[in-house]
């Protein structure tokens, strides 16, 4: 008897096969189970028609002969790779991780493979990371765009690349877009300060051209707006989110007869560098931040902040993204969803002086 049979043979073999030796396959499960090639078939893809007495059948024999489906003869078959790429700005933002998490989640539930990376808020590195994937033929794209014109995937999109984008449009093309309503919930965040009676409130955001920068400075004026107050430029920055920008910014409109007596931040990257700030002040001054950070709760006192769901985010652009792939949807939508107020102290606080 050849070696590779004894092998395989062998009671407790961590390598269980048919009687050549070879991985066992449905034939295999089929003979053993007692049915035929297309129930093996059906239980294994989750297709119903089957008895429960004849997939417990089935079942015990896939697990007696260690057998696993073989996915490459099904993916080549539909003409794809069972994998989805995803393209984020920052891979070390704390907003992107249960994003991430969520797109993987549902990527798996279609045994599917994600594959990440981060454009670093450059246009450039983003559209060579999306055709770097497109490259390697992944199935679809969920991307949070850096950049403003994404004409380049239009061949991409024509050749069957299922794409979603996700916290910001895409530019200069229709595609699928799931976001976040930045700025209902900017304004939201702002009138809360105004309801606690400030006026002198300031905004300090990211950069202009970004697609949430602008919608939450848009928030932010509309509610000073129904307030009926006049906005000071001074009152407004916006740049980047490097902490000696922000903290130079959040001084400047911290001092002065016309200083602020309340700051709302436009994202978690300036709401930390502003907390810093503020903890060095001899005066209360409120805040609320757009987009929740881990241990908000636990400062004295605690953030007030607008937050986000980032994997009902990511959740929704995969889903998306599958339906794209199985033929269900038919034109291109922009899902918007609703923000959170979560009240924890610091917005609560009144003006002084």
């Amino acid at each position: 008897m050849p070696e590779t049979a004894r092998r395989a043979d062998r009671p407790g073999d961590h390598r269980p096969g048919n009687r050549y030796g070879n991985r066992p396959t449905m034939k295999d499960v089929a003979a053993r189970a007692g049915v035929g090639l297309k129930t093996v078939s059906r239980v294994v893809n989750g297709e119903p028609g089957v008895t429960p007495d004849t997939e417990r059948r089935v079942q015990e024999a896939i697990e007696a002969l260690g057998f696993r489906r073989n996915d490459s003869a099904r993916v080549l078959r539909k003409g794809r790779t069972a994998s989805i790429g995803l393209v984020l700005e920052d891979l070390a933002d704390p907003f992107y991780g249960p994003l991430s998490r969520a797109v993987e989640e549902v990527a798996r539930a279609h045994g599917a493979l994600l594959i990440n990376g981060s454009s670093a808020e450059d246009p450039d590195r983003e559209q060579e990371l999306a055709l770097a994937l497109c490259a390697r033929r992944v199935d679809g794209l969920v991307i949070i765009p850096a950049g403003d014109d994404h004409r380049y995937l239009e061949p991409e999109i024509r050749a069957g690349v299922a794409t979603v984008f996700v916290d910001r449009p895409a530019g200069r093309i229709d595609a699928d877009v799931v976001l976040s309503d930045n700025f209902g919930g900017a304004r939201d965040g702002v009138a809360h300060l105004i309801a606690h009676g400030h006026r002198r409130i300031g905004f300090i955001g990211d950069m202009p051209r970004i697609h949430t920068a602008a919608e939450r400075l848009r928030g932010y004026r509309a509610a000073m707006e129904d307030a009926g107050t006049a906005v000071a430029d001074g009152w407004m920055s916006l740049g980047g989110t490097d902490p000696e920008r922000v903290r130079r910014a959040a001084e400047e409109m911290l001092s002065g007869p016309d200083a602020v007596t309340a700051v709302f931040t436009g994202n978690n990257r300036v709401t930390v560098t502003v907390i810093r700030v503020l903890a060095a002040l001899s005066r209360p001054v409120a805040l609320v931040g757009f987009d929740d950070l881990e241990l908000a709760d636990l400062l004295q006192p605690g953030v007030t902040v607008v937050a986000q769901d980032a994997a009902a985010l990511g959740r929704t652009a995969a889903e998306r993204l599958f339906r794209q792939l199985d033929g269900t949807l038919l034109a291109p939508e922009r899902i918007e969803l609703p923000t959170r107020l979560v009240e924890r102290g610091s917005g609560e606080i009144p003006p002084s002086g």
